[in-house]
């Protein structure tokens, strides 16, 4: 009677709310979850708290030598470049050089049509002709007017004045006079003819254009047949370069840079063409005035270069390296020795945490400096002027004097510090 009692009971409050012994098991069920996940975080993190004093990163400290460079990029220039261009006009009748040739001075190298020019100068040598034999006429009229002016003179004397009179003895003086000025003008007249003449044959000279440098031929602009029309600026025919196995690489300083180069340094550059191979040059100026693209203000050096198998050619990019420090024979650490510092100890736990804490607790502060990644070249982060080393397990400061750095290793000086002895970098992590 009892069980049928019990059974009642039961059925009667399963069928007034079926769903709800469900619910109640899942809440159950999420409830355990929850609190096994919550004591496996305590247990993870507190493991992770005992082991976060970690060890340091180190590198050994090497004897060597440190090389100093600033960088740049620029083209390849002859020492001597002419562009040769014709001052007059008319028709190329011919060409005797082309891309690549090589060329000696005074070189014929274009001819011109000069049958107008050779006439001008049959016509200024007719002007001459005329202008001396007006001269010739001009000086035998005044010899004559000077022999009868005499002639007056000396029968004024004999007759004691009678014969001339004054007034013809005054005209025979003047036309005299007015012949020595015919003269004058007629030695002008011969001048400026002969100028004239002087000029046109310099002109027909021109019709050939000849080399004014030993070298070879870069461009060739002009073809025979060709009329070349020479008005404000003469037409350019060729491009002449001199000797090419001297050479010039024209680099562009930064600003920044410009006050550590200086004449008489090395430098060594590449070119696309030979990628693997490098070339010597040396600074032969820098150049004051400032040159500026978009916003970046450089300055133009002259590097001098040996090309004697003629691999440089004009005009190729060239990125240079010029050496403006060297020590040699140095002690040399990483800059991010230098930058180290110790990692500020772990504060204890506290005692007070809740359950949410113990859930979601945070992550521990990195000991890392954060700077070892800080070794790329050219940083311009300033550098303490110390390292640490480890003594008892414990980092010790040691005091440096800073040579010079670049940017990824520095040169250092201290009587403390010898070659191969290991100076901290970098904190590990606790638990790494």
């Amino acid at each position: 009677m009892m069980d049928e009692m019990r059974l009642s009971a039961k059925e009667t409050l399963e069928n007034l709310d079926p769903p709800a012994g469900k619910r109640r098991l899942k809440l159950w069920v999420t409830g355990i979850i929850l609190v096994v996940v919550a004591v496996v975080i305590v247990i993870f993190w507190s493991g992770r708290k005992t082991t976060e004093t970690g060890g340091f990163k180190t590198q050994p400290i090497v004897a060597g030598n440190l090389t100093i460079t600033v960088t740049a990029t620029g083209n390849l220039q002859a020492t001597n470049q002419v562009e040769i261009g014709s001052e007059l006009s008319g028709i190329i009748t011919k060409m005797t050089a082309d891309y690549n040739d090589t060329v000696k001075v005074n070189q014929p190298l274009v001819y011109l049509d000069d049958a107008r020019y050779k006439a001008a100068v049959m016509k200024s040598r007719a002007q001459v002709a005329s202008a001396k034999a007006n001269q010739q006429e001009a000086m035998a009229d005044r010899n004559a007017k000077e022999k009868t002016l005499k002639r007056l003179k000396l029968t004024h004397e004999i007759t004691q004045g009678r014969i001339p009179s004054l007034e013809d003895l005054d005209q025979a003086r003047a036309a005299f006079e007015r012949s020595i000025a015919a003269v004058g003008a007629a030695e002008a007249t011969v001048l400026q003819a002969e100028a004239a003449l002087t000029l046109d044959e310099t002109d027909l000279k021109k019709t050939v254009i000849y080399s004014p440098i030993n070298g070879i031929v870069l461009s060739r602009n002009a073809e025979p047949g060709q009329t070349v029309a020479a008005s404000l600026q003469a037409p350019v025919l060729f491009t002449l370069a001199e000797d090419l196995r001297q050479m010039e690489l024209q680099v562009d300083v930064d600003e920044a840079d410009v006050g550590l180069v200086h004449e008489g340094q090395q430098a060594v550059f590449t070119v696309d063409a030979y990628s693997e191979k490098t070339f010597r040059a040396v600074i032969r100026q820098v150049r004051y005035g400032s040159e500026t693209s978009e916003n970046v203000v450089t300055y133009k050096t002259i590097l001098e270069v040996e090309n004697p198998d003629l691999l440089l050619r004009p005009g190729m990019t060239a990125t240079a390296d010029i050496t403006v420090q060297k020590i040699e024979n140095t002690l040399l650490v990483p800059n991010a020795a230098l930058r180290f510092s110790p990692p500020t100890p772990a504060k204890e736990r506290p005692a007070n945490r809740t359950l949410i804490s113990f859930m979601l607790p945070r992550p521990p502060r990195s000991q890392s400096s954060g700077r070892d990644s800080g070794e790329e070249s050219g940083s311009k982060k300033e550098l303490s002027s110390r390292v640490w080393i480890l003594k008892d397990h414990r980092p010790e400061p040691v005091a440096v004097e800073i040579e010079a750095t670049d940017g990824a290793i520095t040169a250092i000086k201290s009587p403390l510090l010898k070659k191969d002895m290991e100076v901290i970098v970098n904190a590990l992590a606790a638990g790494k």
